[in-house]
């Protein structure tokens, strides 16, 4: 009787401690509520809306007729047209769209002639998914009135941009590259802080004529080297075991790291100011880290999300990130053609900057 006692005893504190600790209280709702819907609706396996530019080179109405018959299968979102293939392939290698579509000048001719591909459907190959929704959009057989008879336009050719051998490491690593990187940053900086406060090492500080922003960024030095470093180590194994490419810039490669460092950093942080011990430091990094392998395009053709979840999406750095690694690393891009991804890091860092400053005083509570 005496131990049911003792035992009822710890349990009521232990459910005491756990109505205190609001923010442990609010993962254990969270967290399945927040998974249900990235699973239930941010994965999607039946992809829609792919970003595609098309070169008509034919221009009759036959091949007018085959495009609005491929933009009624909803796998393609046509957002542009230009007149020539290597303009597609330039629209390709900056990322600009994942799928060309190339319609020869002779299409009326190639599409009863089973011999010859009618279609050149050019594809982003640094993404395998959409490289996989592309040769389905082969085998789907689109068909079209033509007059007295109705044609179905079978010979279409897929090209795979960037990875023509579709090796799985080549379109992996250079993402898997930002999900390191981010667990590594945010984990680092906001157990490291949240280490001190509990330790009573920020008792010294407090003396120090040392501001705010000194301390914060005095702190994230060190982690930017270990990330440069752990960024070496990622691409010496890419190159050496997976033989993953290095089509652009080794230093653009770099810039863009440091920029993705810096906001990871920051959102530590942030995290750091809010959490009160080192596992609820853990707790919200593998919170954030979710979301960022689910809504960044990681494992998901970005284009094929709904609508809301890309908004979510474009709100993580890893997104961003994603989109510079595999443009610079697979498809030879400049760092100045994907100044747009450049822009949303720095405007994440100072807002993510911004808040921990004011959050973080140099005060115990």
């Amino acid at each position: 009787m005496k131990s049911h006692s003792r035992l009822l005893a710890i349990t009521k504190k232990e459910v005491r401690q756990l109505r205190r600790d609001r923010l442990t209280f609010g993962m254990i709702v969270g967290i399945p509520v927040i998974q249900m819907l990235l699973f239930g609706f941010a994965i999607n396996m039946d992809v829609r809306n792919l970003r595609t530019a098309v070169a008509d080179q034919a221009n009759t109405h036959l091949s007018r007729e085959f495009i609005t018959k491929l933009r009624e299968t909803q796998v393609v979102d046509i957002v542009e047209y230009v007149d020539t293939p290597s303009e597609l392939n330039e629209r390709l290698r900056i990322g600009a769209v994942s799928v060309g579509v190339v319609i020869p000048a002779d299409f009326d001719r190639r599409v009863i002639d089973p011999a010859r591909p009618a279609i050149h459907l050019l594809v982003d190959g640094s993404d395998p998914t959409i490289a996989n929704i592309a040769i389905q959009l082969r085998n789907m057989p689109i068909a079209f009135d033509t007059g007295a008879r109705q044609t179905r336009v079978n010979n279409i050719e897929v090209r795979p941009n960037y990875n023509p051998e579709r090796r799985t490491p080549v379109n992996v690593i250079p993402g898997l590259m930002g999900i390191i990187l981010t667990l590594t940053m945010m984990m680092f900086t906001a157990v490291a802080i949240v280490r001190e406060r509990e330790r009573g090492n920020l008792e010294l500080l407090i003396n120090t004529p040392v501001s705010s922003a000194e301390l914060m960024i005095g702190k994230v030095i060190p982690y930017i080297v270990i990330g440069m470093i752990q960024l070496a180590l990622i691409l010496f194994v890419g190159d050496a075991l997976f033989q993953v490419p290095m089509r652009g810039s080794v230093v653009d490669l770099y810039l863009a790291s440091g920029a993705f460092i810096a906001a990871n950093l920051a959102l530590g942080l942030v995290i750091s100011t809010v959490a009160r011990t080192q596992f609820q430091a853990m707790q919200m990094t593998f919170f954030v880290l979710m979301p960022s392998i689910l809504l960044s395009g990681f494992v998901f053709p970005f284009d094929g999300m709904p609508r809301f979840a890309q908004y979510l999406g474009e709100i993580l750095p890893v997104t961003h990130f994603i989109r510079l690694t595999r443009g610079i690393m697979l498809r030879d891009a400049a760092l100045a053609e994907l100044y747009p991804e450049l822009i949303a890091l720095g405007i994440f860092t100072v807002i993510a900057m911004t808040m921990a400053a004011l959050r973080f005083t140099k005060r115990l509570d």
